[in-house]
């Protein structure tokens, strides 16, 4: 049996870059269903955070945000133009994101929020995580929309099932299922 040769520096560039996306999509999980699990495991621990009014390590903004996060609300965060600049064991990575959030402290108001997460990953063994990052706010909307505080069945009709928080959440399911558990 011959020994494999070494993998070659472009694919191990687009597994490099597909990790670094699959980091960022678990941090939109992990923020919009509450799922600790997931925010934690897209930064290294000793991570840091500049997120708004919070400027501090990840772990605090995590503990603080699903704080407010499971007292309800809804919320959606989606990330376009991912840019990768690899450099070894670093990669800067600018990602654009838009949000839309409603907290449960202020159900009619609406905010949408559109900026870039200005990133610094880290690659340690064979895993990339986020080791600081810096959000940086482009645009702002905040909308009073008296509906919002309409009950699931009133605001979304025959549209079922809506978004729920982890464990409840549909993918939740889906996940257990495919897992076999």
């Amino acid at each position: 049996m011959s020994t494999p040769e070494p993998m070659s520096a472009g694919l191990q560039s687009l597994l490099d870059r597909e990790a670094i996306r699959d980091c960022l999509l678990r941090y939109c999980r992990g923020i919009d269903r509450c799922d600790e699990a997931a925010l934690r495991s897209a930064y290294w621990e000793d991570a840091t955070d500049c997120h708004g009014a919070w400027n501090g390590s990840a772990a605090g903004f995590i503990t603080q945000a699903l704080g407010r996060l499971r007292q309800g609300g809804r919320r959606v965060h989606q990330i376009t133009n991912v840019l990768i600049e690899l450099h070894g064991e670093v990669a800067a990575v600018e990602s654009s994101f838009f949000a839309l959030q409603a907290t449960a402290a202020q159900p009619d108001c609406e905010t949408f929020l559109c900026g870039r997460y200005v990133d610094r990953f880290e690659r340690r063994g064979v895993e990339w995580r986020v080791a600081s990052r810096t959000v940086v706010y482009d645009w702002i909307e905040e909308r009073i929309r008296p509906e919002l505080t309409q009950d699931d069945a009133a605001l979304f009709g025959v549209r079922q099932p809506v978004g729920r928080a982890a464990p409840d959440d549909a993918v939740y399911a889906l996940l257990s299922h495919v897992r076999g558990a």
